[in-house]
C-alpha cells in the first residue's frame, strides 16, 4: 500500500534473490511513514536496468546474487547513480570483505540476522549522514588498518591544519555536514570543501578511508 504523503519519504531499492527475505523487508518498511520501498530486483543486473529509470535515495545490496553478484554491482551503481546510499546485506561477516566494500563505495554493512529496526536505522542515518557505523563495520575498518597499513596511510608526511584535524574528527563522530559548520562556525559549503581537500591529502577514497586514517594517525582513539 502507497504511502499517502511522498514528500520527503526516503525511497528505497532491493536487490537480493531471497524472495522471503525481500518479503521481509517489505513488511517492516511498510509500517515506516518516511520509507517506501520503490523497486525490487533479484540480481544486480536487475538492479542496474532499474536504475536508469528511477532513482533510489538507498540502495540494499545483497552480495551473493546469481547473474551479477553485490561485489560486481556495487562499483556500476556508483557510476549509475552516486548520490545513492549503499547498504551492503551479507549472511558473512568476513571483515576483509566487509573493509574493502567500505573502501569502495559501500555506506554501511549489515548482517541479514539484523532486525528491522537496525535496517530502518541505517537506511535512516545513511540519508541523513552517509554513513551509518556499527560494531561490525568498526572491527572490519580496523583489521584493515592492521592487514593494509601502506595502502591506506596514503602520503607519510600529510600535513594537517588545526581546522582539517578538528573537522575530521567530528566526521568521525559522525556529525552532520550542518552539525560541524555550526560546531567550527563555518559554512556547511566549507566542511564539504574540507572533506575533499582531507581526501586529497591523505589518499583515502572516501569517508571509510578517512576514518581508517585518523585511527592509524592517532587522531582518533582506537579502542
Amino acid at each position: 500500500m502507497k504511502k499517502p504523503d511522498t514528500e520527503g519519504v526516503i525511497k528505497v531499492a532491493i536487490a537480493d534473490d531471497h524472495a522471503l527475505f525481500r518479503a521481509g523487508v517489505r513488511t517492516a518498511l511498510a509500517a515506516k511513514r518516511d520509507v517506501e520501498l520503490i523497486a525490487e530486483a533479484d540480481n544486480g543486473m536487475q538492479l542496474l536496468n532499474l536504475l536508469r529509470h528511477i532513482e533510489p535515495d538507498i540502495i540494499l545490496l545483497d552480495i551473493q546474487m546469481p547473474i551479477m553478484d553485490g561485489i560486481q554491482t556495487l562499483p556500476e551503481i556508483r557510476k549509475l547513480r552516486p548520490e545513492a546510499k549503499v547498504i551492503i546485506l551479507s549472511m558473512h561477516n568476513d571483515h576483509s570483505m566487509i573493509s574493502k566494500l567500505m573502501e569502495i563505495g559501500a555506506n554501511s554493512y549489515l548482517t541479514k540476522n539484523s532486525d528491522s529496526e537496525t535496517i530502518y536505522q541505517a537506511i535512516k542515518t545513511c540519508y541523513e549522514q552517509e554513513f551509518f557505523f556499527n560494531e561490525l563495520t568498526n572491527k572490519a575498518l580496523l583489521t584493515g588498518l592492521r592487514t593494509k597499513r601502506t595502502d591506506i596511510a596514503g602520503p607519510q608526511d600529510v600535513n594537517l591544519s588545526e581546522k582539517e584535524i578538528r573537522v575530521l574528527k567530528l566526521m568521525c563522530e559522525e556529525k552532520t555536514t550542518k552539525e560541524i559548520a555550526d560546531i567550527v562556525e563555518i559554512s556547511p559549503r566549507t566542511v564539504e570543501a574540507i572533506r575533499d581537500k582531507l581526501k586529497t591529502k591523505t589518499g583515502a577514497k572516501s569517508m571509510a578511508g578517512l576514518v581508517m586514517y585518523a585511527v592509524k594517525n592517532g587522531i582518533i582513539a582506537q579502542d
